[in-house]
């Protein structure tokens, strides 16, 4: 049960109130920001409020028992309080975000109303709009493994064991040409195959663009042309360093061939898909117990 301070509980039960929100935000790396939509910068809970700093909320419903329930907050980029650059290389992911009701005029007197964290954050024109979720949106993530015929582990982690940083696995070149924020000319690569790096991950080593990349969709090895899933926010010079790590498309006949980790596959290729599934005797096709895959 939410217990409320008796001081803030006789001021909410005045004719006049002076209240205001508060958010505390603590990112997973330790750094810990405050801000509030009220025109002067606040203090309490041991921790600084910033105001100006363009927060605003949206509507908000509660309901009873355990829904998902969202909420949003915007405001504009600020070099004092979140920039771009830190929601860019995701800072803010899962971040811990604590909602005050406050009585500014006694920020002491202030009620923590819920705690959520950051979901979905969408940049635009010089501001951002972040989805607040509640915690209870982890009880619709999937827990344990799913049983597919393609493999659930991510290239190159533990799981997989596949190691990026074999020269077999990665080439480096230079940008040729910029054609748009999804397609992307580079040289140097040499001839690895154009499928060799699709799923794989492109990166930049050098220039305005260093650190940042994005997921290659297709790679033609004839025109060294990267087309990427996800546009590109910073735009590379061309010149600057690029290197592409080989990407897989989860099936066992990739994990054997390409990498010669098959006895590791995470994936189960024996279970029927939806194709043999929906078939039917036929007189033809062969029903003898066998494996499907071999």
């Amino acid at each position: 049960m939410r217990t409320i301070d008796p001081s803030l509980a006789i001021h909410l039960n005045s004719d006049a109130t002076t209240l205001c929100h508060a958010w505390r935000v603590t990112r997973r790396d330790g750094v810990v920001l405050g801000f509030t939509d009220h025109d002067h910068d606040l203090a309490f809970a041991d921790t600084g409020f910033t105001a100006a700093s363009g927060f605003s909320a949206s509507a908000t419903e509660e309901e009873a028992g355990l829904p998902a329930a969202t909420s949003d907050v915007a405001g504009g980029f600020s070099s004092g309080a979140i920039t771009e650059d830190d929601l860019q290389r995701g800072a803010y992911d899962g971040a811990r975000v604590e909602v005050f009701l406050v009585n500014w005029s006694v920020p002491a007197q202030h009620l923590l109303i819920k705690v959520q964290e950051i979901g979905e954050v969408v940049r635009d024109a010089g501001q951002f709009r972040a989805e607040l979720r509640s915690f209870a949106h982890r009880l619709n993530q999937p827990q344990g493994r799913v049983y597919g015929r393609r493999c659930d582990a991510a290239l190159g982690d533990g799981r997989c064991d596949v190691d990026l940083a074999q020269p077999q696995f990665r080439a480096e070149g230079i940008v040729a040409l910029v054609r748009d924020e999804s397609h992307i000319q580079v040289s140097g690569i040499g001839s690895m195959g154009d499928g060799f790096f699709r799923f794989g991950e492109l990166a930049f080593l050098d220039g305005v663009a260093e650190g940042q990349g994005g997921i290659a969709e297709s790679y033609s090895d004839t025109e060294g042309e990267v087309t990427l899933w996800l546009p590109l926010t910073v735009l590379p010079d061309v010149g600057d360093r690029v290197r592409l790590t080989a990407g897989c498309d989860k099936a066992f006949a990739t994990c054997r061939t390409k990498f010669s980790n098959h006895l590791n596959f995470k994936g189960f290729p024996h279970i029927p898909g939806a194709d043999f599934a929906y078939t039917y005797a036929d007189g033809e096709t062969v029903h003898d117990g066998s494996p499907l895959f071999k």
